[in-house]
């Protein structure tokens, strides 16, 4: 049986960047990701690859920008009064917020400038913009 559109799959996977830096895996979470072709649960090139896979096969695959998490945005790059945000914990370079929209959602920023009174928030995802490698293996298809 090979993956297709509908198949739920169970993958254990080894995310890297092009310097060798692991972002993401499947030990990490310690189990094995699971979800439905075509649901979007996943990032577009990384469910491309899975497709036509059978059980037990492996390979490696890199994903570009345009199938990940796009190209970084410069219009995402905001610049919010400091009142806005807590004052604990200290806001500081490189921090992560989740920031919620109004429907509920949250997702992730990054805090790249604090002074006295704005911090500048990035709204990119952190890995918007970055050629993505994997290392894949089809655990299941059902």
């Amino acid at each position: 049986m090979k993956a297709k559109e509908g198949s739920k799959v169970k993958i254990e996977y080894e995310g890297k960047l092009d310097d060798g830096t692991v972002f993401d895996s499947s030990e990490k979470h310690g189990k094995p990701l699971e979800f439905e072709i075509g649901e979007g649960m996943v990032i577009k090139g990384f469910e491309n690859a899975i497709i036509g896979m059978e059980k037990g096969q492996e390979k490696e695959i890199t994903i570009k920008p345009e199938e990940a998490y796009g190209q970084h945005n410069d219009q995402l790059i905001k610049k919010i009064p400091r009142e806005q945000l807590p004052k604990e914990p200290e806001p500081k370079k490189g921090m992560m917020l989740a920031i919620g929209t109004p429907d509920g959602k949250q997702f992730p920023a990054t805090i790249v400038e604090v002074t006295d009174k704005e911090i500048t928030l990035d709204l990119n995802h952190p890995l918007a913009g970055k050629t993505l490698h994997f290392k894949i293996k089809l655990v299941e298809i059902s």
